[in-house]
């Protein structure tokens, strides 16, 4: 008797389909969800039939740059809370690290569609869960006086991150505003 076990996906397989996330995540940002499907496979330097065997249809392909893109928010958010003392610096690292990963992400308030997958929108649920409780503890250590909602966290991420052509200068900017917001939070004066 013969036993097989499960293959991962060819390792040229594995790069074409690294390559056409890339592609397309680039495409979209630069021209919509509705960016034309031959575009994404030009831009991955394929042909369109490998385009479709690795995502048989524009859903497929919409879904899961979604779906990534919030599992590593996710991620960004759960290594927030975890390495950071205080409730606003793991803010910061939160939002830091969609400032820095800005070009990688396809995300709703980037432009990109909204989660079509219930999957997708578990983890969305995941990240607004972790991000309420650093506010909590933000409540608690005192680095967060005002009234914050993790809706509220996330939009301003999504300000700060939105996909960017490169300008040396922009990252700076975000940080700098980002500080500041972090500052506000941590006040219980009114007006300052």
């Amino acid at each position: 008797m013969v036993t097989t076990s499960p293959r991962g996906p060819r390792s040229d397989a594995a790069r074409n389909q690294q390559t056409l996330v890339r592609a397309a995540t680039a495409a979209v940002h630069r021209e919509g969800p509705r960016v034309p499907m031959a575009t994404i496979a030009a831009d991955a330097g394929v042909g369109i039939a490998t385009l479709y065997r690795h995502f048989p249809n524009r859903e497929d392909l919409l879904g899961y740059l979604t779906h990534a893109s919030f599992e590593q928010v996710l991620a960004n958010a759960r290594n927030a809370e975890r390495n950071s003392a205080t409730a606003a610096g793991a803010l910061r690292l939160f939002i830091e690290a969609a400032i820095s990963q800005r070009n990688e992400l396809v995300l709703p308030l980037h432009g990109g569609p909204p989660p079509a997958w219930d999957k997708t929108r578990i983890v969305r649920k995941q990240v607004h869960q972790v991000i309420q409780q650093i506010i909590d503890r933000g409540r608690a250590d005192g680095t967060i006086a005002r009234d914050v909602t993790p809706h509220d966290i996330i939009v301003l991420g999504a300000m700060l991150a939105q996909p960017q052509r490169s300008d040396p200068g922009w990252d700076a900017t975000c940080r700098r505003l980002l500080t500041t917001y972090l500052a506000g939070l941590g006040s219980d004066a009114p007006g300052g």
